[in-house]
């Protein structure tokens, strides 16, 4: 049988089986799912977005020239 990936557990770094077994894959663990998701929740890990300007100030513009 072959050996499973392991792949690094994003809150703790520790070697994590990449496999079906694994119910908590890629995290370790549900303490370190846990930990990451509260990061997520409090605004810790954040996506970067350098896209266009806000859908609203976008729409509220092109309102106001039809306005006119």
């Amino acid at each position: 049988m072959k050996k499973p990936k392991t792949v690094k557990c994003p809150t703790c770094e520790k070697a994590v089986p990449w496999s079906s077994e694994n119910r908590w894959r890629p995290f370790c663990s549900e303490r370190c799912r846990i930990i990451d998701l509260g990061a997520w929740a409090d605004e810790s890990h954040r996506i970067a977005d350098d896209g266009p300007q806000e859908f609203t100030e976008l729409h509220s513009s092109e309102h106001e020239e039809k306005l006119h």
